[in-house]
């Protein structure tokens, strides 16, 4: 997730440049640079390594101008280093541009380009698109952006400055989020709405394949044939310093603690008088036979704990699909489907694909979605928002508890108007539900054991995550998030599978993260426990209805109770606060690590 930021306005550009890709850091980079428009040309500084580095470089250079485009980089196509730094000019120097996202047919065009003498100096995938802009130049750029745009095969957010057109600074996007900031002073293009938000909390979200033409006075928006767009803005409601560290030392620790208060929030506005329940109320599930789950990552892990609860609750059969593999498995889906897309951004491309191909087979679409104005909260038919404020740490933690509490009170609801639970019980379980933001605050005000445990986790090159029913679902957000963070092999499974095979992976002081918060299964999950401590292993038990004694092999810690079908909202806070703290324990840049794998993974599949 490179970051993009781009100003015009009546202000030197530099600092405001600086200020916002340092907003941005969270988004991982191994690179950065900015690129000034003024009477001499481009200026353009470009740096690898930290931003302090290319900060103290700027200072260096006097670099100044009303105009500018500045991008963090993790390196995807070609090595980390100052000439495969964003922004990238074309040959002659007349376009400049900065790019995420990863051009497919990138071998092709540059092929084309150099036989007609265009020399390249990167081993980017993202010079192509300077080069080739220049080379369609003939005068107008907004013609140039969309000739280009249409030779490129992939996914874009683009930042576009032509020394031709001095007053204008372009913008477009397909399937990469990019945003449009309105302020007195100027206007901004950023990935990210932290970026814009020191001068304003007004914003556009741009749609794929949109223009937006920014000036000193105003922006434009077009779509590919040049025809006008009207736009209305988004208002942001969270603050500047809701986006900061406030004192942690991570953004993930920030928001791990804020999850009391996001719970809170997203409770209420689905089961008190919010937006939310609106929405909710006005849903007819009767007219559905069956519903369809489809995500990534910890989004696909909230789907399947919500598959429990819904069927539990609902007697109606969930099906949770990885929303990567959902477009090509020929899904059967129809319209008496209800398919619910969940996803922190909104903007995940392979959930906006199942999306679109969900609703091309006519079902009916309900997103579960944090960001106002984003692709999927904008294309589904319902919409539910997830009251957590901005999450600016890559590992999604408050985000993926709201996502648990929007489940829960959506299968309380669907239960209700299927008649399959009375009132009195749809009472209860709401009540429970709403008990969820206390208990997580006291959770998190006696954290010490499992702090203090994850310590002695640091040397593992193995680490196990079990559980049966619901808790082998919220087993899987643990060794998730264990492996996001902490370079930690890492593996969940259901406990009725460890004889099947898994069991010979079990070896002397092997760590086994257990979970039970289903008290039926308890026996069962035990008697999986016992089985790996036979093994050799150490077995951390995390649980509220724990009924063995801590010994040599076991460590223990309580869980506050509450109803099993919504006791992963409290196991998930431990398993998150362990991962991170094996994760800082071994010294690790808890901000960037995660992009590296998801950068290592792009690379394997676009070489």
């Amino acid at each position: 997730m490179c970051g993009i930021i781009g100003y015009i306005g009546n202000e030197n550009a530099v600092p405001i440049i600086l200020d916002g890709l340092k907003r941005l850091e969270y988004r991982g980079y191994d690179s950065s640079g900015i690129a000034v428009m003024n009477e001499d040309g481009f200026d353009v500084v470009k740096q690898k390594g930290r931003l302090s580095a290319l900060e103290e470089l700027v200072t260096r250079s006097s670099v100044k101008g009303f105009m500018g485009i500045g991008h963090t980089r993790w390196a995807t196509h070609g090595e980390p280093s100052d000439i495969n730094s964003h922004p990238h000019l074309g040959s002659q120097n007349k376009v400049a541009i900065v790019h995420n996202g990863i051009i497919e047919n990138y071998r092709q065009i540059k092929e084309r380009l150099e036989q007609k003498g265009i020399e390249f100096v990167s081993q980017t995938d993202s010079e192509v698109i300077a080069q080739l802009a220049e080379y369609y130049h003939a005068g107008d750029i907004v013609e140039t952006v969309i000739r280009t745009a249409n030779a490129l095969e992939g996914s874009y957010a683009l930042g576009i400055m032509c020394l031709d057109e001095p007053d204008k600074l372009i913008a477009i996007k397909k399937d990469n989020p990019l945003i449009i900031g309105v302020a007195e002073h100027g206007n901004f293009i950023a990935s990210d709405v932290p970026a814009v938000l020191a001068h304003t909390n007004k914003v556009y979200y741009l749609n794929d394949k949109e223009i937006a033409i920014l000036t000193k006075t105003g922006v434009e928006f077009y779509n590919m044939d040049r025809e006008p767009i009207h736009k209305e803005p988004e208002i942001i409601t969270w603050s500047l310093k809701s986006a900061e560290k406030g004192g942690y030392e991570h953004f993930m620790l920030k928001e791990i603690m804020e999850q009391p208060k996001v719970l809170k929030d997203t409770i209420q506005s689905a089961a008190g008088d919010g937006d939310n329940r609106r929405i909710i109320e006005s849903l007819d599930i009767s007219k559905f036979n069956r519903i369809v789950i489809t995500a990534c990552g910890s989004a696909y892990n909230a789907g399947m704990v919500g598959r429990y609860v819904f069927e539990r609750l609902c007697r109606i059969p969930v099906e949770v699909e990885l929303a990567s593999e959902f477009r090509y498995k020929d899904p059967i889906v129809d319209y008496n489907t209800l398919v619910i897309i969940i996803s922190q951004s909104g903007e995940t491309a392979d959930s906006i694909a199942a999306m679109r191909e969900a609703r091309r087979r006519g079902a009916v679409t309900l997103s579960i979605v944090n960001v106002i104005g984003s692709t999927i909260a904008k294309e589904t038919d319902y919409t539910l928002y997830t009251m957590a404020g901005p999450e600016i740490a890559v590992a999604t933690t408050k985000a993926f508890s709201a996502q648990l509490a929007l489940l829960y009170i959506l299968a309380v609801a669907f239960a209700k108007k299927l008649n399959r639970i009375s009132d009195e019980e749809e009472g209860r379980l709401l009540s429970e539900i709403a008990s969820l933001p206390d208990k997580a605050a006291e959770m998190l005000e006696k954290f010490d054991a499992i702090q203090k445990y994850a310590v002695t986790c640091v040397g593992c090159k193995s680490i196990f995550f079990i559980g049966r029913n619901i808790d082998y679902a919220i087993a899987m957000e643990g060794s998730l998030k264990l492996k996001e963070i902490s370079y930690i092999h890492s593996e969940a499974y259901a406990g009725g599978e460890l004889k099947h095979g898994t069991i010979s992976l079990i070896e002397e002081n092997t760590l086994v993260v257990a979970i039970s918060c289903c008290e039926g299964l308890y026996e069962k999950i035990y008697s999986n426990v016992e089985q790996v401590i036979s093994r050799g292993a150490k077995v951390l038990f995390i649980g509220n209805c724990i009924k063995a004694v801590p010994g040599e092999k076991l460590e223990i810690i309580e869980l506050p109770k509450i109803n099993e079908m919504f006791a992963s909202s409290l196991s998930v806070i431990y398993l998150q606060l362990f991962s991170y703290y094996v994760a800082a324990n071994k010294g690790l840049d808890i901000a960037l690590i995660i992009e590296s794998m998801h950068r290592t993974y792009e690379k394997q599949i676009f070489p």
